[in-house]
């Protein structure tokens, strides 16, 4: 009775809720795909080669890697290798994820970690609450959204780019930053488990500052996240 009722669940939410549950991070993908967009166009990439890159290799922070070490003159094993260790991050992404997707053949695994970015994880995640699998057409709803949804944010960037010579002056650096808070805050609610919240948050922002008086800012903040992070596990095991 439990599956079947599981299986009617899912059958609930298709393709169209998907896009549906996809519409709070179109702002922020419009904003910084913008932004992006604009950065390529002023590392010397025709509007061709900005569709491609953002169809191809599909990663905000890739992208904005890529246009700087374009800028720099870097070197091609540079940059591939740079962006390789950037986006290792997806490995642990997908592994989060690949439980929920277990009545899935492998090809369609493959899809669905294919097209995964950090929005799209912060959302299914979140929709993973109270769930022991998810379905497959409202994860391509979501991700095919806000994959269209980014290759046209490039391009309009690289368009429009030869006339804005400086995205931060209209706040579009923090449009990923805010679309991360959004979907963080959301969650939270969702958890309704405000002490460990705090404590975590807390312990973050304690973290951050003390490290960053040994090491960069950069680093800083990688060492904060892994350190409060664990101490939100210790705390959820110990409950």
């Amino acid at each position: 009775m439990k599956q079947k009722i599981t299986e009617a669940h899912l059958d609930e939410e298709g393709f169209v809720q998907g896009v549906k549950d996809c519409l709070p991070t179109v702002l922020g993908y419009l904003s910084i795909g913008f932004a992006a967009g604009v950065i390529e166009k002023t590392a010397g990439l025709s509007i061709a080669e900005i569709a491609l890159v953002s169809l191809l290799l599909y990663a905000g922070s890739a992208q904005f890697i890529l246009a700087g070490m374009l800028l720099t003159h870097s070197s091609i094993s540079a940059i591939i290798f740079t962006i390789f260790f950037v986006n290792l991050r997806h490995l642990l992404m997908s592994a989060a994820l690949a439980p929920y997707f277990r009545h899935l053949p492998p090809w369609k695994n493959m899809l669905i970690g294919s097209q995964l970015t950090d929005e799209t994880f912060g959302v299914a995640i979140h929709h993973t609450a109270n769930k022991t699998m998810l379905n497959e057409r409202w994860m391509l709803g979501l991700n095919i959204t806000a994959y269209l949804n980014w290759a046209i944010a490039n391009v309009a960037g690289g368009f429009f780019g030869q006339w804005i010579t400086n995205p931060e002056s209209f706040g579009l650096d923090f449009a990923l930053p805010a679309m991360f808070i959004g979907l963080l805050v959301l969650q939270i609610i969702h958890r309704k488990n405000w002490m460990v919240d705090l404590i975590v948050a807390l312990s973050a922002i304690g973290l951050v500052v003390g490290s960053s008086y040994l090491f960069s800012g950069s680093g800083a903040i990688l060492i904060a996240t892994i350190l409060s992070a664990t101490i939100g596990v210790i705390i959820e095991k110990w409950k």
